[in-house]
Order: C-alpha cells, then sequence, then structure tokens
C-alpha cells in the first residue's frame, strides 16, 4: 500500500543520493554530469529509476501529440527535475507542479545542484493525490 510515509521514505532516499553526489563532485558543472551521477546512485540504493521519459499531453482527454520531458521518475512515485543554475526561480517550480498534475504522480523534487548546500535550494512539491494518501 502506498502511504504518505512510504512516499516521504523515498524522497529521503533520493535527497541522500543527491547529497552524496553533491558531496563528491560539488557544484560547478553540467546537469547533464549530475543527471548520470545521481542516476548511478539512486540504482545503487536500489530506486527504480527512470530517466529522460516523455510524458504525452493530454488535454480534454485529447491527446495532442506533444510531449514533455520529465528528467527522472523514481518508483513510479516521484519526479525529479535537476537544475544545475545560479538562481531558481518560479518557473522551475511552476514547471513541476504541471508535470505532477498532466502525470498525476503525487510528489515531485526540484533539485539544484549549483549550490553550497543542496537543501537549501530543494524544492519538495505534494499534490492533491498524495494528501489523500494515508500516513502509514
Amino acid at each position: 500500500m502506498i502511504t504518505k510515509t512510504y512516499i516521504n521514505s523515498i524522497s529521503y532516499q533520493i535527497i541522500g543520493c543527491a547529497i552524496e553526489v553533491h558531496k563528491h563532485l560539488g557544484p560547478g558543472l553540467l546537469e547533464s554530469v549530475y543527471h548520470s551521477c545521481l542516476i548511478d546512485e539512486m540504482k545503487e540504493c536500489g530506486l527504480n529509476v527512470k530517466s529522460q521519459l516523455y510524458v504525452p499531453i493530454h488535454y480534454k482527454k485529447k491527446d495532442l501529440g506533444g510531449v514533455l520531458k520529465l528528467d527522472l521518475l523514481i518508483n513510479d512515485l516521484i519526479i525529479v527535475e535537476l537544475k544545475a543554475v545560479e538562481q531558481m526561480i518560479p518557473l522551475y517550480k511552476a514547471q513541476l507542479l504541471s508535470y505532477l498534475k498532466l502525470t498525476g504522480k503525487p510528489k515531485g523534487l526540484l533539485i539544484n545542484f549549483h549550490s553550497e548546500n543542496i537543501k537549501q535550494q530543494l524544492v519538495s512539491v505534494v499534490t492533491e493525490e498524495f494528501a489523500n494518501l494515508n500516513e502509514n
């Protein structure tokens, strides 16, 4: 059974993996470098990772043919969007919220590797699907 506690425990693992990657690489590299290393780290932790996942755009129950490309989908529950930017802007969070809405996933994480401390710029977003889950 999928619960808030289960999803949060996976989030905790993902964040731990991101911190580990950041500890070894530091800030200032390309997003693609962090992307590859984070995938490897998460797989080593036993997480199911899908990378560069294409998601069709459905509007009013019609497939419009367009697609979105998500950075990472973990355990088919959590969308992870990666950045390596000097400044986080509201658009990044808005995009993550849209991805969550279009996919029906309960939680998303926005991680910026171009920072001194990953946790300070980490953005965690939950949806109504998450709110409707049992705690344990």
